[in-house]
């Protein structure tokens, strides 16, 4: 079995000795005369060390000295220290016992007791070493299996959602700029508006979760959802229903209320409310909307505006943002348009550039 080391600093040779010859048997000890020293070898044998006994009166840098040094350098979580001392005060003991030190032994000691109080030192510093190690590789996997879990699920929604875009004879490309939109205008709200507690995390979730915004097209009978003209009252009012019906389609799916889930029927379900309270299904008003399928509403707009369907050919990128704020399309908050104004020109840059499906995730 490989053998701890120990560092020994102390300037008075004799009690380098003293202690050295109680552990010599069962460690490897390295010594030092002064702080100086005392730092030179922490710094060669840092990965290797078990303990350092300090003396508190050393030359050239005190016992203190190193001990700050330790504590700022970080070596203070990794490494025990024993404070050695005849000459200590009050004042120079909690100072050391504020930098981290694990004990304070006096002069003279008996060497039995220093024994057993060594061994219980690095005997808990081990162990909670040992805990750390597990419980940090034990968060990686974790983490790993999170980013995996959520990788498959984007891969899912993503393929659910093109269903949507297949039945609507529309480019696959639609589900990727709502979501590059959305994580745009999401930016601007986190920065600008800290009130709705946006996080990275949640702004990801909510990116993912704008692809199905339109998943209840998948309800709607093809004579309605491919109809090039306009549709009759009638028509209108079961387009209406996509909104109800992607809910419906995500209880079936549904194992565990969570935050994603809680996204993804929000913005199904939400995102044809108007901030005025004449939208559909459930004519919601003002901040009764969550603020996410306020985001997504009007990205929908925008890009349903700029690009072409089988109804009607792509507007003008200006033309479709004078029609936003003009309120032709919908009624959205001040909040959402403040963010909006501000993610224009990215949304112009989007809108112009072709950028691959890749782009929505970066």
């Amino acid at each position: 079995m490989e053998k701890h080391v120990i560092l020994i600093a102390d300037d008075v040779e004799i009690n380098r000795n003293m202690l050295s010859f109680i552990f010599e048997e069962q460690y490897e000890i390295l010594e030092a005369a002064d702080g100086i020293e005392t730092i030179e070898l922490l710094e060669k044998h840092n990965d290797t060390l078990s303990l350092i006994f300090l003396d508190l009166i050393m030359p050239n840098k005190s016992g203190l000295d190193v001990l700050k040094y330790m504590f700022e350098k970080g070596y203070m979580n990794s490494i025990p220290v024993i404070m050695i001392t005849g000459e200590s005060t009050a004042e120079s003991e909690v100072k050391a016992y504020e930098y981290g030190v694990s004990d304070i032994i006096y002069k003279p000691f008996d060497s039995k007791v220093v024994m057993r109080r060594a061994q219980n030192i690095i005997e808990l510093f081990q162990n909670r070493i040992d805990i750390e190690r597990k419980l940090e590789k034990r968060t990686r996997q974790l983490r790993e299996s999170k980013e995996k879990l959520e990788r498959n699920n984007e891969f899912l929604v993503n393929a659910l959602s093109s269903v949507v875009e297949f039945r609507s004879l529309e480019s696959g490309e639609h589900i990727q700029r709502v979501k590059y939109l959305t994580k745009i205008l999401l930016k601007y709200v986190k920065s600008e508006y800290p009130e709705y507690e946006l996080t990275d995390e949640s702004v990801n979730l909510i990116v993912n979760a704008s692809a199905l915004h339109d998943l209840g097209k998948i309800a709607i009978p093809d004579s309605i959802l491919l109809k090039p003209g306009r549709l009759t009252d009638e028509e209108f009012k079961e387009m209406k229903k996509h909104t109800v019906y992607g809910c419906q389609l995500l209880e079936n799916f549904k194992q565990e209320e969570n935050e994603f889930y809680g996204y993804c029927y929000d913005i199904c379900r939400y995102h044809h409310e108007r901030y005025d309270g004449n939208g559909y299904p459930d004519r919601l008003k003002g901040d009764e909307i969550p603020i996410w399928a306020q985001v997504v509403s009007i990205v929908d707009v925008y890009d349903a505006l700029v690009s072409k369907r089988v109804y009607k050919e792509a507007y003008a990128v200006e033309e479709a943002v004078n029609m936003i704020k003009n309120n032709e399309c919908g009624v959205f908050s001040p909040t959402i348009m403040e963010c909006f104004e501000m993610a224009k020109s990215d949304f112009f840059l989007a809108t112009e550039v072709k950028f691959s499906y890749a782009d929505a995730g970066e």
